[in-house]
């Protein structure tokens, strides 16, 4: 009798809490005098990266100039990049334009794994990018051996292989949990931590398990580049000529800046103290999801010699080809 009555009041809990189907999207901002502008910036910052990055994979894929293995990897970088906005910005966008942004549970687990799955792909190709500045700066006679093609088709797959295996792990907890009561969920995308504080099922134990996995991805790929920098600018420091520091340098410029500004957000954004402010979680995961992959192409061009010249040869065959 007691085992009825106790069946019996879950069965009526149950009862009691409607399971979510689908979510709505909170979006950036609610205030109406700001839909218009954010509307009009995005679509700017989705032209720009796309097409920055696109024309960075078709440069990269044409001059010959470029078929090094540090340009294999930026093409790799770029075309994840061109991929991850896509799957954030498009329905980011909907927002601005529609009184209710509603994505449905499929949707929304779609959306969870591509993100997860870019974002790990963008953190390991910045490894790998570290690991060939640091063979091509001490040791520049194996280069060629070390960064063999084979080599760099392995750690690209590695890297593809690394995000697949993580974004399957967030997406099959996530899509696990039981969501009722409100179906809000207070961001412009279906990320790990929203949908966890919507969720009426969380498992902490298990819970911890997929944060340290965020936590090992971050800081092992962190980690690998901080050390190879750390030998990158002892072997820089041994050069005695100021030109062929400056040379050298000059090399990792731009690869420096992106990790800066790719880790330096997605620090902030899961590992700060809770403060329940989701404005400032919002504004910082809109730069590693949004503003990184429009900023990557530009660092990496404007900065870099190799492709500026490699641009002028593709304009310039362009026009003269059309002038004959």
């Amino acid at each position: 009798m007691v085992f009825l009555k106790k069946t019996e009041s879950r069965r009526m809990d149950a009862g009691n809490q409607s399971l979510v189907t689908a979510f709505i999207l909170e979006g950036l901002t609610d205030q109406p005098g700001l839909q218009l502008p954010l509307f009009v910036l995005f679509i700017l910052i989705y032209t720009i990266s796309m097409t920055g990055n696109l024309g960075l994979v078709f440069l990269i894929r044409i001059s010959s100039q470029l078929h090094t293995p540090m340009y294999y990897f930026l093409s790799n970088l770029s075309f994840i990049d061109l991929c991850y906005s896509s799957v954030i910005i498009p329905k980011m966008l909907v927002n601005f334009v529609s009184e209710k942004n509603v994505t449905f549970f499929p949707e929304c687990m779609t959306q969870l794994f591509f993100f997860a799955f870019f974002g790990i792909d963008d953190s390991y190709m910045l490894t790998a990018m570290a690991y060939d500045r640091y063979v091509a700066i001490c040791s520049p006679l194996l280069y060629n051996v070390t960064m063999s093609h084979r080599v760099c088709f392995l750690l690209v797959t590695g890297v593809y292989i690394m995000g697949a295996f993580g974004a399957l792990v967030h997406t099959s907890y996530i899509s696990s949990r039981s969501f009722c009561g409100t179906n809000v969920i207070h961001h412009y995308f279906c990320d790990i931590l929203p949908l966890l504080n919507i969720s009426c099922s969380r498992d902490y134990t298990k819970e911890l398990l997929v944060m340290m996995l965020v936590s090992f991805n971050v800081f092992a790929c962190a980690l690998a580049i901080l050390i190879s920098y750390a030998f990158i600018l002892a072997s820089i420091l041994r050069i005695r000529s100021a030109e062929g520091r400056s040379k050298a340098f000059s090399t990792c410029s731009s690869h420096l800046a992106a990790v800066g500004v790719f880790y330096g957000s997605i620090i902030f954004m899961y590992f700060k103290p809770s403060n329940g402010d989701t404005t400032q979680e919002k504004v910082a995961s809109v730069f590693y999801t949004t503003v990184i992959p429009m900023l990557n192409p530009i660092i990496y061009s404007l900065r870099n010699k190799d492709v500026k010249e490699s641009l002028k040869k593709v304009l310039n065959n362009g026009i003269l080809s059309r002038s004959v």
